[in-house]
């Protein structure tokens, strides 16, 4: 009877242990981590055309330092545009007011970020304020769909060809009379 419940005590503990290891490891792969207390923040809003696949937790960041992420995604029906709300860190609380905002793409296929450019006003950004000036996301499908469509337009032929074929004809060589 001893040994039984010393090795359930045992497996019990060990279960324990690989529970708490993968709560840490969960926690610490996310690349927002956990945190029990929220820094100073405030929020800001950018309406877009297109957001490809920018999802919430993405990170916002100006000159590729990281100043907050994607708190929320909403679509406005009267416009018809996406809107984004951003939770930025207190510390950067210095953005001009025109300043921009733009969805790009980390590497090649990476997943999409927001990145800010600074303006150059004299007043800045506040709690709840909105970001006017925006660019949308570069969707790479769409732009595949163009290249194609204007490839079928165009029947197939390169450019070199197309033009030999739109040229008019070369004129012969006019005979030339010898006179005496």
């Amino acid at each position: 009877m001893r040994k039984s419940r010393t090795l359930n005590l045992g497996t019990g503990t060990f279960v324990l242990l690989g529970f708490a290891a993968l709560f840490f490891l969960t926690t610490q792969t996310t690349s927002r981590g956990l945190s029990f207390a929220s820094p100073p923040h405030y929020d800001l809003t950018a309406k877009f055309d297109n957001i490809g696949d920018l999802k919430v937790g993405a990170p916002v960041s100006m000159s590729g330092v990281e100043m907050g992420r994607v708190t929320k995604i909403t679509f406005d029906s009267k416009e018809y545009k996406a809107v984004v709300t951003m939770r930025l860190d207190a510390r950067y609380n210095q953005i001009p007011t025109d300043s921009d905002a733009s969805i790009y793409t980390q590497g090649l296929l990476g997943g999409k970020f927001i990145g800010i450019t600074a303006g150059g006003g004299d007043t800045y950004l506040k709690d709840k304020d909105h970001i006017d000036f925006t660019q949308s996301a570069f969707v790479l499908e769409n732009l595949i769909g163009q290249v194609l469509a204007n490839f079928a337009k165009s029947g197939g032929q390169s450019d070199a060809a197309k033009s030999n074929a739109d040229a008019p004809p070369a004129a012969a060589p006019k005979a030339t009379e010898k006179t005496k």
